[in-house]
Order: structure tokens, then sequence, then C-alpha cells
């Protein structure tokens, strides 16, 4: 059985910082980590990041993904490559992950902050209980 895996990263210009988007594609499942460089990085920066952050990277999204074919002819191969260099920066498919990763992260921070709002009214709620007990008891 063979695995096949093929990352892409990315840069461009989002109007504010410079992004990366890592496109990792294994067994036909997309998926994709963004990381945010603020200034320009200089070619040796975007090196040190791939050789240092790399596997520390948090992938998200499974789409499926098509693997392109390579062509045979050279002169296909490098109409292809300059094609693919021509075209935007960001797959949709990757975008989306993104997106998705967002939401995910969004509802799970929703869901901490409901927790921990219920868990200082039953703190407060205690404590008024407790008080009234004292009060009671003539303390």
């Amino acid at each position: 059985m063979q695995i096949s895996v093929s990352s892409t990263l990315t840069l461009f210009h989002d109007g504010q910082f410079w992004v990366g988007v890592v496109e990792h594609v294994e067994d036909g499942e997309l998926s994709a980590a963004r990381i945010v460089f603020g200034a320009e990085p200089s070619d040796e920066e975007v090196l040190q990041f791939v050789v240092r952050k790399w596997e520390s990277l948090r992938f998200h999204g499974n789409a499926a993904a098509e693997a392109p074919k390579a062509a045979k002819n050279p002169k296909r191969r490098l109409r292809e490559a300059s094609k693919e260099l021509s075209r935007r920066p960001v797959s949709t498919k990757s975008q989306q992950a993104l997106a998705e990763a967002r939401e995910a992260q969004k509802t799970e921070a929703k869901a901490r902050r409901a927790q921990a709002k219920r868990e200082t009214q039953e703190a407060r709620f205690s404590q008024k209980q407790e008080k009234k007990k004292q009060k009671r008891k003539g303390h």
C-alpha cells in the first residue's frame, strides 16, 4: 500500500500581515494550517520556520482533494507549473477548512465561557445561602 503525501506553503499579503497557508494532502484528504508572519519574512525566516516549526503545525479540516497527475511531456509540465504559479495563492478548500476550524474553536470557547459563568453563579448562590444561614444562627 502506497501513501501519498504532499504539502504546499503559500505566502501572501492579506492587506495587513504576511500570511502563510500550508495545504497538506495525505491519501486524498486535504487539511490546512494558517501561519501569520507579520512583517514580510525573508527566505531565511521561511526556511527556519519550515525546519523548526513544521512538526508543530495544527492542520484543520479533512476535505477530499484531487491529486494532480504529472504529465510526461516536459513542455506540458512547464505549462502546468507556470499555470499553477499564476493561480490564486489559496485554494477555496483550504479556506473552507480554516473557516470550519475557526467555527469549531468559536463554539468551543462559547461553551467554556458558559460553563465558567454557570460555575461563578453557583458559587455566588452557595455563598449567599451560607451567609443567610450564618445570619439566622446569629453570627
